[in-house]
């Protein structure tokens, strides 16, 4: 957060999304099967996101980002199925600039969700916006723990195959 040296991300071992707050000594710790490659590719761009029904709501108004060479990290909360999830992606993509979006990282859905590598493949599939565009899911960010905080704003490069990775850098 205080250095100008990249910072590479790496999946978290273990993940939960329990109330924390009401007992720390008995979380819900769960092996963490690593980040989701569902589009391969390599992009690089500006980090514009957060949760996908506040994008949502702010489409439309003076306030909503630029997607224009954004390198989107979306996340969402327990009460987004697998259709609500569809339906605010492909209106967020329906926006003007959204053909410049270079790649999306999703963040981890809640079990509650029951959204599944599976869903999520479908869902991205049929967004012919990120046709060519890399896919990253399961990131460790969104309503569950541990939560990597990115720069909004800040930059940052996604791989994503075999050895998928993120580094964050500044500019």
């Amino acid at each position: 957060m205080f250095d100008d040296a990249p910072i590479t991300i790496e999946p978290a071992a273990t993940w939960t999304d329990d109330e924390w707050f009401l007992d720390q000594d008995a979380r819900d710790l769960r092996p963490n099967e690593g980040w989701w490659a569902i589009r391969p590719g390599q992009a690089d761009g500006r980090l514009i996101g957060g949760s996908l029904c506040t994008l949502n709501l702010l489409q439309g108004t003076p306030f909503m980002p630029s997607l224009d060479g954004a390198l989107l990290m979306l996340e969402d909360d327990a009460d987004s199925t697998a259709a609500a999830f569809a339906r605010g992606l492909t209106s967020l993509l329906q926006l003007p600039d959204a053909a410049a979006i270079r790649g999306v990282v999703i963040g981890r859905f809640q079990h509650a969700s029951q959204m599944t590598r599976e869903m999520l493949s479908q869902i991205i599939d049929r967004q012919p916006v990120l046709a060519d565009r890399p896919v990253l899911a399961n990131a460790d960010f969104g309503h569950t723990s541990p939560m990597m905080t990115f720069p909004i704003g800040g930059h940052a490069q996604i791989h994503v195959g075999d050895e998928s990775g993120m580094i964050i850098t500044r500019h």
